[in-house]
């Protein structure tokens, strides 16, 4: 059996964590057997589907590297892959559902049915529906058609019996089908509804394993009866756990950001999010944490998919995304840079590249998100330094801080350029340190904050090679002339 599995999100809104998590599990399961990955729009919300989110969806896709095999911008076999255009494929089987006596035309209204389920809450019965239009005549169906009402098409439901489920990851799921309705397969526009429009896209599109979150088993009974009541195979079903935020609750806006397209702006790295979604759910006989996308995909297979809802720490996110900046190549890193120094603007007047790589690079390891840059290396990037108030309170106050910087101003000044790299420096300012009879950080501390305005960055000596001896100079006299009102 060849493996195909879907995503099939709505248009609706942005593309949230939760649903680009699920698409991630299909996503791997897929390239794990060799299989095919399909993207299908479930875009029967017309009012609600935009070309806007419908891009969102895209874009965070192809942005975290979930390439689909089928679907928009690719077409395919199965196609079309917009629910919109395929209104006739529903109707072609709603059709043949009422013919077989399998699914009825009905006309009560939205006020009735509300009336309806308002009585069954009152007398504590199910508030479902009563199949009061079941076995209406012929005349009766025109009496209401002269009466300008329009009618859903219901699903006729097995009123006894039980519809079992075995669950890839849950195990066997039993319902009882006395406790279901006859739900809804079109609505009066012609629209189908989601249980009615899955099951023939599932099976049209040959689709053998629907791995979704375990927020959809009920919709799988009313599925199952209905790949039974139109003759189709039934496909394999997975429903993987929620994810919840730190309180129990499922993941939403109050716990931080759930879309994509937000961990993209904040500087995530594709990478680095896949991988933790990865680990909202499933894990390896090991615990392993970090992956690379080889790994995962040979690695992950639905028996490592827990039961238990997911918790969603957004500090070890943030740690592993660190992880990742760590590792990547230099060059990639300048290059995700650049759009956070240009906001900022740190980048109105023209820098040589291999000046920005050096400068990047010296904070490489203190990263966790490429929006860190801009405040890591303004300094590197500004004409002059803002003195953070708590530095200059520590540091440049000190009886000591004004000889110190007025000598190694001087022997600074009579280095030789080529030889103001690191190591020298480091040599010149211990030796300074040793004469003036101080302790090296006593040395150390003061030219830091007069180059950099803080306490805190690269090591000091490449910092002072990467912004050169002109620079270091300006600053340290700059800080000499400025101490008194500091």
């Amino acid at each position: 059996m060849t493996v195909r599995v879907r995503f099939a999100p709505s248009p609706t809104g942005f593309l949230h964590i939760g649903s680009v998590r699920t698409a991630l599990y299909n996503w791997l399961f897929a390239r794990h057997n060799k299989g095919r990955f399909i993207l299908r729009i479930e875009d029967t919300d017309e009012v609600r589907s935009t070309d806007e989110s419908l891009n969102a969806i895209l874009e965070g896709m192809r942005w975290l590297g979930l390439e689909w095999d089928e679907g928009p911008e690719i077409g395919g076999d199965y196609g079309p892959y917009f629910q919109m255009q395929r209104l006739d494929i529903y109707t072609k089987y709603a059709e043949q559902l009422i013919k077989e006596d399998k699914a009825y035309c009905c006309y009560c209204t939205p006020e009735e049915l509300a009336t309806r389920r308002e009585e069954a809450v009152k007398q504590k019965r199910p508030p479902k529906y009563d199949g009061r239009c079941r076995k209406l005549t012929e005349d009766k169906k025109k009496e209401y058609e002269k009466q300008g009402r329009k009618h859903v098409v219901r699903f006729k439901m097995p009123a006894s019996g039980k519809t079992k489920i075995n669950d890839l990851v849950r195990g066997a799921i039993e319902f009882d089908n006395a406790v279901l309705d006859d739900f809804v397969l079109l609505k009066s526009n012609g629209t189908p509804i989601y249980n009615f429009a899955n099951v023939i896209d599932d099976s049209l599109m040959q689709i053998s394993h629907i791995i979704r979150g375990d927020d959809h088993i009920s919709n799988t009974p009313r599925q199952i009866v209905l790949y039974e009541a139109l003759g189709f195979k039934l496909p394999e079903f997975a429903h993987v756990p929620m994810i919840h935020g730190a309180d129990g609750g499922r993941l939403s806006k109050r716990h931080g950001a759930t879309a994509v397209s937000q961990y993209h702006e904040e500087g995530y790295l594709p990478e680095s999010l896949r991988n933790y979604l990865a680990l909202l759910g499933w894990s390896t006989s090991d615990s392993q944490q970090i992956f690379s996308l080889e790994e995962m995909i040979e690695k992950f297979s639905l028996d490592g998919c827990g039961k238990s809802a997911a918790v969603f720490d957004a500090q070890k996110l943030v740690w592993m995304n660190g992880e990742y900046i760590r590792k990547i190549d230099i060059d990639r890193l300048v290059e995700l840079s650049v759009p956070y120094l240009e906001k900022a603007g740190l980048l109105k007047r023209p820098i040589r590249y291999e000046s920005l790589k050096k400068i990047i690079a010296l904070e490489q390891e203190k990263m966790k998100l490429i929006s860190d840059v801009p405040k890591l290396v303004d300094f590197f990037l500004l004409d002059d330094v803002e003195f953070d108030e708590k530095a200059v309170n520590k540091v440049l106050k000190k009886d000591h801080v004004l000889n110190v910087l007025e000598v190694m101003k001087e022997r600074l000044t009579d280095l030789n350029d080529k030889d103001f790299k690191a190591e020298q420096l480091e040599k010149l300012t211990r030796d300074t340190a040793e004469e003036l009879n101080l302790k090296a950080g006593q040395v150390f501390h003061p030219i830091r904050v007069s180059v950099s305005g803080r306490t805190t960055g690269p090591g000091l000596f490449e910092m002072m090679e990467v912004l050169g001896k002109e620079k270091v100079l300006v600053r340290i006299e700059r800080t000499l002339r400025e101490k008194v009102n500091l």
